[in-house]
C-alpha cells in the first residue's frame, strides 16, 4: 500500500497488544505514520509491548500511544477515538470452547463491542474502520462464530447510517492465523518440545492456513479498495489437521499423535464465503470483494419481480479450496517467525 495514506496520520488498533497487532507495528512503526495507538484491557501486554519497543526500536517509540480500556464499555473508546483517523478493529473474545460456555460474555465483546466502536468512530469523524471477522461467522454453528455472524451485520448496518465520504466502514474474514493466540500450533510445539504425541481432534478436519502478515495485507489491501459495507476475503491454502500434524513433527520431532475427538463447537471444514455472498462477490486476483447488500425494507417490488439468482453452485471452504500435502505445509510454516524462532532456539 503507497505509504502516503498513512503520512502523519493517527491509526488505532483495538485488541493492539494481540498477534495481530504486533505484526501491525512490524509492517508500519517504520513509516512515516504519525501515531499508532494501542487499545487494551491487558495492562501488563501493554507494558510488556512498551519495553520491547523501546529497547527494540528506541527511535520510534514515541510514535506509540497506549490506552487501557475496554470496548464493552463506550467511555473508553470514545477517549481513544479522539483525534483518531483510522482504525483497526481486532479486539475479539476467539477461543471457540470458551466462546460456547460462556456466550454473553462473547456477545457483548464482539457484538456489543464493536457497536461501541463504530458509533465512537462516526461521532469523532475517523474515515475508515477496518474490523476483523472470522471464516467461523460464515454458515456459523458455534457461539463465537454466530456473535461474529452479529458483529458482521452490525458492520453492515452501521456502514449504512453514514457518509462515506465522512466515515468509511469495512470489514475483513479470513481462516486461521498460524502461530496467533490460541492457535494450534504453539499448542503443538509444547507437547513436542514435552516429549508428548501431538493431540489431534480429526486428522480429515481441514483449516485455512494464513500467516499474520498475510492477516495485515488482507486489512490493509481492504482498507484501500473498501466501499461501505464490503467485506474482504483472502483467497487462502488449506491443510487437514493431519497433515499439518505431520508438518510440525518433520520440523521439531516425531513424538507420535492422539486423537482425542472435536471439541466443543468446532466444524469439520471452514468456510470464507457463503454461497449466497459468492452471487454478489468479485475476483480481485488475490481477494475476493463481497459488496454490501444495498436493498432496503421496501420489498414490495420483489414480490412481483422476484430474485433471479440467490446463491453460487458452491461455497468457498477450506474442503474446496487448494489442498497443501505435508512438504507445501512445512514450506507454509516456515513463513512464520514463530516457527522459525522456534526452531532457532530449538535445543538450546
Amino acid at each position: 500500500m503507497a505509504n502516503n495514506y498513512f503520512t502523519g496520520r493517527t491509526l488505532l488498533i483495538t485488541g493492539g497488544t494481540g498477534s495481530f497487532g504486533n505484526t501491525v507495528l512490524k509492517h508500519f512503526l517504520a513509516t512515516d505514520i504519525g501515531e499508532i495507538r494501542i487499545f487494551s484491557r491487558d495492562e501488563k501486554k501493554q507494558d510488556d509491548m512498551r519495553h520491547q519497543i523501546q529497547q527494540q526500536h528506541p527511535e520510534l517509540a514515541g510514535k506509540l500511544r497506549f490506552y487501557i480500556g475496554d470496548v464493552r464499555n463506550p467511555d473508553s473508546v470514545k477517549s481513544a477515538v479522539r483525534g483518531v483517523d483510522y482504525i483497526f478493529h481486532a479486539a475479539a473474545l476467539k477461543q471457540v470452547p470458551s466462546c460456547e460456555f460462556f456466550p454473553m460474555e462473547a456477545v457483548r465483546t464482539n457484538v456489543v463491542g464493536t457497536d461501541n466502536v463504530l458509533t465512537a468512530a462516526i461521532d469523532a469523524g475517523v474515515k475508515k474502520v477496518v474490523c476483523l471477522s472470522t471464516d467461523k461467522a460464515a454458515y456459523p454453528i458455534n457461539a463465537m462464530g454466530i456473535s461474529k455472524a452479529m458483529m458482521e451485520k452490525v458492520i453492515g448496518a452501521k456502514a449504512r447510517t453514514v457518509n462515506a465520504a465522512d466515515t468509511t466502514i469495512c470489514c475483513t474474514r479470513y481462516g486461521n492465523v498460524m502461530a496467533s493466540r490460541g492457535s494450534v500450533i504453539p499448542l503443538f510445539v509444547e507437547q513436542i518440545r514435552a516429549g508428548k504425541p501431538i493431540t489431534i481432534t480429526n486428522p480429515d478436519m481441514t483449516r485455512f492456513l494464513m500467516n499474520l502478515d498475510e492477516a495485515v495485507d488482507l486489512v490493509q489491501f481492504a482498507f484501500e479498495h473498501a466501499n461501505p459495507g464490503d467485506l474482504f476475503v483472502q483467497k487462502s491454502d488449506a491443510s487437514t489437521i493431519g497433515v499439518l500434524a505431520q508438518a510440525m513433527q518433520q520440523l521439531f520431532g516425531n513424538t507420535g499423535t492422539q486423537i482425542i475427538g472435536t471439541r466443543h463447537g468446532e466444524k469439520l471444514y471452514e468456510t470464507l464465503m457463503t454461497r449466497e455472498e459468492r452471487v454478489r462477490s468479485e475476483d480481485m486476483g488475490g481477494y475476493y470483494r463481497v459488496a454490501a447488500d444495498g436493498r432496503d425494507l421496501n420489498y414490495d417490488k420483489f414480490v412481483v419481480k422476484g430474485q433471479v439468482e440467490t446463491q453460487a453452485d458452491e461455497s468457498y471452504t477450506s474442503h474446496n479450496t487448494r489442498r497443501l500435502n505435508v512438504d507445501e505445509t512445512v514450506a507454509k510454516l516456515l513463513t512464520t517467525d514463530y516457527v522459525k524462532a522456534e526452531l532457532a532456539n530449538w535445543g538450546k
